[in-house]
């Protein structure tokens, strides 16, 4: 073999795995918004990116000295976590919020009364005058 083969840091392996792993939910979170998900199933797809997010600030933060993490990773990962909360928040408010009534049905507008006949006046419309219709001049 000719090139040493470079050690891997101590730590790699296991911030990989929940690195991928929050990179998988999140590509869950978007491909759920392209296809528009009921806000309910995108709110659960929220709880579970932020609680993987959770758990890879809780082992950077837990191993920053040990494996040679640079300390701004822990900077960013607590900046994008705090907007996923954040968005999660909202997502979760409006998947609790009781559905908004719909408007009425075709049937409904179908069925509606039908306005008498004899209430209708006629003689204004587009082409009367104050002196009457230019029609008969």
């Amino acid at each position: 073999m000719g090139a040493a083969r470079q050690q891997e840091p101590p730590c790699f392996k296991e911030f990989t795995q929940l690195s991928q792993d929050a990179a998988k939910k999140r590509g869950a979170i978007e491909q759920a918004g392209k296809k528009k998900v009921p806000p309910a199933v995108a709110c659960r797809l929220f709880n579970d990116y932020a609680a993987s997010e959770a758990k890879l600030i809780k082992f950077v933060s837990a191993n920053t000295a040990s494996c040679g993490m640079p300390k701004d990773l822990l900077d960013n990962l607590n900046k994008g976590h705090a907007q996923t909360t954040q968005i999660r928040t909202r997502v979760c408010e409006v998947a609790a919020a009781p559905p908004k009534p719909a408007g009425p049905s075709l049937s409904d507008a179908l069925s509606a009364p039908v306005p008498d006949s004899s209430n209708v006046k006629r003689g204004h419309g587009t082409f009367d005058t104050l002196s009457g219709s230019p029609l008969k001049r």
